[in-house]
C-alpha cells in the first residue's frame, strides 16, 4: 500500500510526460490511496485541461469516473492537528501535508513527483523513479 499525490493519479489520465512513471508505479503496486482531498484535486487538474481545450469534455468525464473507481474506497480523512503540525515544520501546503500526513499515520510512503514536498519529508515522500527502482 501507498500514499499517491493528485499528480501521480492525474498522470494516468491526462497528457503529460509522466503517465509512463504512473503507470510502473501502478505495476510495482496496485494499493494506491489518498485523502478525500484528491478528488477536489483531480477535478482542479481536469479543469485546468478542459479551459486549456486539450481534453474534451466527454474525456474529462470518463478520467473523473475511472479514477474514482480505481481509488473507490481508498480514500481517507486526514487529523487537522497532525496535518497543521506537518504545515508549521515546513514551508508545504495545507494540500500537500494532507498527503504527507497520511502517509505518515499509516506508516507507508508517499509517492509524489513534488520535489519540495520530498526534500521537506524524505522519511516519508519519494520520488516515482526511485520507488520504481
Amino acid at each position: 500500500m501507498i500514499v499517491v499525490d493528485t499528480n501521480v493519479i492525474a498522470s494516468l489520465w491526462v497528457p503529460n510526460d509522466m503517465d509512463e512513471l504512473a503507470y510502473k508505479i501502478l505495476e510495482k503496486d496496485t494499493d494506491w490511496v489518498a485523502p478525500l482531498l484528491w478528488r477536489s484535486e483531480f477535478r482542479n487538474v481536469l479543469a485546468i485541461y478542459l479551459h486549456a481545450e486539450v481534453l474534451e469534455f466527454s474525456i474529462a468525464l470518463q478520467a473523473s469516473e475511472e479514477a474514482e473507481h480505481l481509488m473507490e474506497s481508498k480514500e481517507f480523512e486526514v487529523n487537522s492537528i497532525q496535518v497543521l503540525s506537518f504545515i508549521s515544520d515546513s514551508s508545504c501546503s495545507s494540500y500537500d501535508c494532507e498527503f504527507v500526513a497520511l502517509a505518515d499515520d499509516l506508516d507507508i510512503k508517499l509517492i509524489t513527483f513534488d520535489k519540495k514536498i520530498i526534500k521537506e519529508f524524505p522519511e516519508v515522500a519519494v520520488h516515482p523513479e526511485e520507488f520504481i527502482a
